[in-house]
């Protein structure tokens, strides 16, 4: 497969640190289909989750950047971890959206021209099934995954879910889609998009404890053999959590296996 398109991509901390096996089969994944990753100039932190006060623009202005940056080149940011994109998502709707949120930014920032919200926020599951075409994965898998799958997405990827149109918010099909390009059989189960328990644990360990075990049981009796994810910290949750044999892993290293680069 030649070369489909080469597209600015925002990676954020955690894929440089905790997170990089999320990004390394990413990136192999990608230009073995076709697909080069141009990582941005000089990004930075989103800033993790999205800042709902209408008066607080400081912690926008990275994702701002970043979107100005997508905008003077090709139009399109694609995105990987769920957390940033639920944030450059957001940042996005407001800047063609919210006068108040679009003005302030402006001023502080000095931009050339204004920013609008003129770039598309792409996440990597969207330009595998939008982009690449899911036949097209099908077609260049050499090890099929062979196992019973389960898709979590979590919060951040559905909601909210008409800034987001990600997916249906209630029953996506996205991620089961793409496990059976690569030869694995999706299975369905309750709480598949339901949280994990996020950021709560670092203060109550009580609140993970539980939503991912929850999230785990139901996975395993519906007969799943592992879960896919596309946010670091839903998997450091459910990892941490997990009193099941369901094995939990990054959705790009199942995509590497199958295409016979991992």
């Amino acid at each position: 497969m030649g070369i489909i398109m080469n597209i600015p991509y925002y990676p954020g901390c955690t894929l440089k640190t905790q997170g990089k096996q999320l990004d390394i089969y990413a990136r192999l994944s990608a230009e073995a289909l076709g697909v080069t990753m141009d990582e941005i100039d000089n990004w930075q932190c989103c800033g993790g989750t999205y800042g709902v006060s209408r008066d607080e623009i400081a912690t926008k202005l990275p994702a701002v950047r970043a979107l100005d940056y997508a905008k003077h080149h090709g139009g399109k940011l694609l995105t990987l971890c769920s957390a940033c994109h639920n944030v450059l998502k957001r940042v996005n709707d407001d800047m063609a959206h919210d006068d108040n949120v679009r003005t302030k930014a402006n001023n502080y920032m000095q931009l050339d021209e204004p920013y609008n919200g003129e770039a598309q926020v792409i996440h990597y599951l969207e330009m595998l099934r939008d982009v690449v075409g899911f036949d097209n994965i099908r077609a260049k898998v050499v090890n099929p995954i062979g196992k019973k799958v389960g898709a979590y997405y979590g919060c951040l990827l559905l909601r909210p879910s008409k800034v987001m149109a990600f997916d249906n918010p209630e029953n996506p099909t996205i991620i089961e889609d793409f496990l059976s390009a690569i030869g694995a059989t999706p299975v369905k189960y309750p709480m598949r998009n339901e949280c994990c328990g996020a950021y709560v644990g670092v203060k109550d360990e009580t609140t993970p404890t539980k939503r991912s075990g929850m999230i785990l049981h139901s996975a395993a009796e519906n007969g799943a053999e592992m879960v896919v994810t596309a946010c670091p910290l839903c998997l450091y949750n459910l990892n941490k959590y997990n009193d099941t044999d369901v094995k939990v892993v990054y959705f790009t290293e199942l995509l590497a296996e199958a295409l016979g680069v991992k």
